[in-house]
């Protein structure tokens, strides 16, 4: 199976842990990722991310997401001019331009669209995108990962 993780929850281990929450989608990123690194699942990686983590201030976090994705990512069969054209139908359909980039590309490689982000869930459930779409805690319960 295929997993695209947003840069939000690609970079969850990295925020404050003092809310329960964090902490919980945490654990699942952190054991998601362990899987990742044993061979149980591949993960997509894509010019969105690059361009994601770049911009960001936080170089050591960014340096350990860009050292796993390039350790454990693969874009291979990726269609990077069909994405940006699917980014661009997303985007005007009302997903922001970032988060657009990261469903189209997911589109394109992955199975299963991984984020923390709340409103990114609720908008891509709505649009009833042909991805698998949910957090890092739904993963982990749904494929029994321990």
């Amino acid at each position: 199976m295929r997993l695209y993780l947003d840069v939000c929850a690609l970079c969850r281990p990295f925020d404050d842990q003092s809310y329960q929450r964090i902490r919980m989608e945490t654990a699942a990123v952190d054991l998601i990722m362990e899987h990742i690194r044993q061979g149980a699942y591949a993960i997509v990686a894509s010019p969105a991310h690059l361009v994601e983590i770049r911009r960001s201030a936080h170089f050591c976090e960014d340096a350990d997401i860009l050292a796993f994705l390039r350790t454990f990512g693969s874009s291979s069969g990726m269609d990077v001019e069909k994405s940006r054209f699917r980014a661009e139908q997303l985007h005007s359909s009302g997903f922001g331009p970032v988060d657009a980039a990261h469903i189209a590309f997911a589109e394109d490689g992955a199975d299963v669209f991984i984020t923390c982000d709340d409103d990114l869930l609720r908008r891509c459930k709505a649009a009833g995108l042909g991805l698998l779409c949910m957090n890092p805690i739904e993963f982990t319960l749904r494929e029994k990962l321990r």
